[in-house]
């Protein structure tokens, strides 16, 4: 046991070797290729759906192509200057992000799903002078399509001086968008936090193969921190999907055989809802089962209790129903998790970890302990390596109750606001977090909430709800408004909740009129920041002093389940199908009906066609990706992207198909 840790900590050494380099993006590339030539870096299954592979010897080579490429493309510009990379997960994503800082420019990570609109806001506040993207569009900066990029011929020649820089956005909004920067100092102080790691696992990171599946989006924080920059510096192998949809997840897991998967909680919440589904269909002796094996795999119950259930074959059939039997260490980052989920996943053999990190500081601590007592506890575990927290006590908590402020190398070197740079904003050298944590008296910490009225969404991205709230203001008979986060069932994840107080003289017609507007601004929202439902106050909302809506109150009144709301989704008329022909009609909602239960893993006879995929129906975003997969495939069609939140039910879905069937109503 000692020569195994001995090991797992001397293929740590690398890291402490780094903090004694220059400490730039430049050294964590040289050495991240150099001692890892022979090992795998990059793996997709290809078109054919055949598993591809490349290592670092050719990773190293495909990056100074593309830093070519980008050289020939933004000759014009001086070196440092920004270049925005709005790009999806794919094998290409890590050798255009190399390119970019060796070709001496600093790359600036743009979510790939922001409208144009809010892409031309970020280009401007980081005065960005190029853009490299999968889309065919053309922004206010130079505009490089990917395939483009592709086309150009390769020289090797270009400038011999890094640029040292990351930008990330923390939100990606209209207003007050806030850009950190990060050097490649603070990069390297990020991969050195992992340097106790063996201390707590040898799960985590370790010499050998290690596959690390790559679906949370790199240019969040989580994603660039935990999975790229970590598991390239120590060599190991990302693995992509082409997509988020459960079943290529699935199925790219199991082909090219992960052992690690990190993601937010959205994923987990979402397998276990799989899991518990799928035992509830085929009867009460799989949900005994399945109970059996959760509460044996959790200690809670002896070997001779659980029976049949403890045995490796049930555990090996259920793992390879999902993500297949070799996945070792799975981390939940970007929100809150709920109890139930960690029981779950832990209790089916994926031992599941919490962690924490913000976009201003990266990633900053872990629950490492092997113990699954431990994990079910719901710790984000201790500050990592050079990290220190601190709770800033009020009088309204307990004494280790607190706001918890960070002191860490890893804090964003510069913020930039407005267009403008400065440094970010410490007292004493620590970060608020605007977070609520307790600390156990071991020195494990746990998240209790936000001090802000920040609403978490499902994808650990953070909503603000006075943005929200400005788009809907000013439609008329509205007298005032209030967003809110209300949790959804037993998760910690937030439907996005719009209560509006609606003046006395507005009648029936009227009502009409402010739920189409309400729609069609809605549908004008990235989808993260689209209200998932509305509601009519029957009262007057509760105010301040200064007039402003009490969020605390309204969010309680809506918690204790109060009949002061209406529904306004409950106005939206039930789509009538008159005037198309019943035999064109009714194949298509049984087909639609039946691809909802089979994703839902709900029996065929609880999808009511009017039923919202989320609000009803418990979907999500990840199945409703494999939703739309499903049935552009089964009906032949192609569903256009910008329609994709718009359809929400199985009505919906039927009239999209007749339009692009081209399927007209009889005359």
């Amino acid at each position: 046991m000692y020569s195994e840790y001995k090991q797992v900590k001397q293929f740590f050494q690398s890291a402490e070797d780094l903090l004694k380099t220059s400490k730039t993006m430049e050294d964590i590339f040289l050495r991240a290729t150099s001692l890892h030539k022979k090992e795998k870096a990059i793996t997709w299954i290809n078109e054919k759906g055949k598993v591809s592979s490349f290592k670092y010897k050719h990773y190293k080579t495909y990056c100074f192509e593309y830093a070519s490429r980008i050289s020939q493309k933004l000759k014009d510009y001086p070196l440092d200057s920004v270049v925005a990379l709005k790009f999806h997960n794919c094998p290409d994503w890590p050798l255009v992000f190399w390119g970019i800082l060796m070709s001496g420019y600093i790359p600036f990570l743009i979510d790939a799903k922001l409208p144009k609109e809010n892409t031309e806001v970020l280009l401007k506040e980081s005065h960005a002078v190029a853009i490299i993207t999968q889309e065919i569009v053309t922004y206010s900066v130079t505009s490089i399509n990917f395939n483009s990029l592709k086309d150009v011929k390769v020289n090797f020649k270009f400038a011999n001086k890094w640029a040292n820089n990351v930008i990330f956005c923390s939100s990606g909004t209209t207003g007050n968008v806030k850009l950190m920067k990060y050097d490649g100092k603070n990069l390297c102080y990020q991969i050195a936090a992992a340097i106790d790691m063996p201390e707590e696992t040898k799960d985590i990171m370790y010499p050998g193969e290690i596959n690390i599946l790559a679906i949370i989006p790199f240019h969040h924080i989580f994603g660039f921190v935990a999975v790229f920059l970590w598991y390239t510096f120590f060599g190991k192998n990302i693995v992509f999907t082409k997509d988020l949809s459960p079943k290529e997840v699935a199925n790219v897991s199991q082909k090219c055989s992960v052992t690690h998967i990190y993601s937010v909680p959205l994923f987990w919440d979402s397998l276990a809802q799989q899991v518990n589904r799928k035992a509830e269909l085929e009867g009460e002796k799989k949900m005994d089962l399945l109970a059996k094996m959760i509460a044996f795999h959790t200690h809670k119950i002896s070997n001779e209790e659980a029976g049949m259930a403890a045995s490796n074959i049930a555990l090996n059939t259920v793992q390879s129903q999902l993500l297949g039997k070799k996945v070792r260490y799975c981390i939940s980052g970007g929100g809150y998790l709920s109890a139930d989920t960690l029981n779950t996943i832990n209790g089916i053999g994926y031992n599941l970890y919490n962690g924490f990190g913000m976009t201003e500081v990266g990633v900053v601590s872990v629950e490492l302990s092997s113990y699954v007592e431990q994990r079910l506890k719901g710790s984000i575990g201790k500050p990592l390596h050079g990290v220190t927290y601190k709770l800033a006590n009020t009088t309204k908590l307990e004494p280790n109750v607190g706001e918890l402020l960070i002191k860490s190398p890893t804090i964003h070197s510069i913020e930039i606001i407005d267009g403008i740079e400065k440094e970010p904003e410490l007292e004493d050298g620590f970060l608020r977090t605007g977070d609520i944590a307790a600390v156990d008296e071991t020195g494990y910490y746990y998240l209790k909430g936000r001090i802000k009225d920040i609403i978490i969404n499902e994808n650990g991205e953070n909503v603000y709800p006075d943005e929200i709230e400005d788009y809907f203001k000013d439609i008329p008979g509205i007298v005032r408004l209030c967003v809110v986060g209300v949790k959804k069932g037993k998760t910690h994840h937030e439907v996005i909740t719009c209560i509006l107080e609606i003046s006395s003289d507005v009648g029936e017609d009227d009502m009409d009129v402010i739920m189409k507007k309400c729609e069609e601004i809605n549908n004008t929202l990235a989808n993260e920041k689209r209200v998932q439902k509305f509601l009519i106050s029957k009262n007057r909302l509760p105010l301040t002093s200064s007039l402003k809506v009490k969020r605390f109150q309204v969010k309680q009144f809506l918690d204790s389940k109060s009949d002061s709301f209406v529904d306004l989704n409950q106005k939206k008329p039930i789509k009538d199908f008159a005037g198309y022909r019943k035999e064109d009609v009714e194949p298509i909602i049984k087909h639609v009906r039946k691809i909802f239960a089979k994703i839902l893993l709900l029996p065929f006879v609880k999808i009511n066609d009017n039923d919202h995929w989320v609000n009803d129906l418990g979907g999500d975003s990840m199945s409703y990706v494999e939703l739309i997969n499903t049935v552009n495939k089964e009906f032949e069609v192609e569903i256009p992207e910008e329609k994709y939140a718009l359809l929400t039910n199985v009505n919906d879905f039927t009239e999209e198909i007749l339009s692009l069937k081209g399927i007209q109503k009889n005359k």
